[in-house]
């Protein structure tokens, strides 16, 4: 079969058409490529967009809520203070301690430094710091020690006077009692609707 020039002109005008449509769907999937990537990276960005806002919200609602439970851990923190101050007068009377005065919130400063007494218990031969905590661990229990090494810095004016410690909550963690009884520090919690003295008859406190 014979070729003719017509048959040629045919083929290549084929492979033309072809090459065009092979160039058009190259294109075409070009096109589909960067649309996709377009939503892709759209949708990245509102995703992007909607978890900076989660995390802007839970943010402000941890900082609310930090907020609220330092409010009622302030407004626990008196409420025990009431309970404890009212009831140290008979409590530390039935231990031969007499009480004269009681003071909440006693604050002194001493060379840039801040001594706060929740409790202070006073009579002509005796001064008694008491702690309170809403719940009571064995830190806390330190941190009064250490307290009561710094008190006749802070309050020299008790120098003369027997210094006693006292902690007080109303939830004790497990270990802090004990230890505290082992310090020689009295322990205060609540018995129902009272306070009492936790520390056996046997129970000597230790003098700072």
């Amino acid at each position: 079969m014979t070729t003719t020039a017509d048959d040629v002109w045919r083929l290549l005008a084929e492979l033309v058409e072809a090459q065009k449509e092979t160039e058009r769907c190259f294109q075409e999937t070009e096109r589909r490529f960067q649309e996709t990537e377009r939503v892709l990276k759209e949708q990245s960005l509102e995703t992007e967009r909607i978890l900076k806002e989660q995390s802007l919200k839970t943010d402000r609602q941890i900082t609310r809520l930090s907020k609220e439970i330092g409010n009622l851990g302030g407004k626990w923190g008196r409420f025990v203070e009431n309970m404890v101050a009212p009831a140290c007068e008979t409590l530390f009377l039935n231990r031969q301690i007499p009480v004269h005065q009681v003071s909440q919130r006693v604050r002194k400063r001493l060379d840039g430094k801040t001594l706060e007494i929740d409790v202070l218990v006073t009579n002509e031969n005796h001064v008694l710091v008491v702690e309170v905590k809403s719940s009571l661990s064995v830190d806390d229990v330190k941190e009064l020690i250490k307290n009561l090494t710094e008190f006749r810095q802070f309050f020299p004016e008790y120098n003369q006077k027997q210094l006693y410690g006292a902690v007080a909550g109303i939830e004790i963690e497990e270990g802090a009692d004990k230890y505290a009884y082992r310090q020689g520090l009295f322990v205060l919690a609540q018995r129902g609707e009272n306070v009492a003295i936790l520390n056996d008859t046997e129970f000597q406190p230790k003098t700072w």
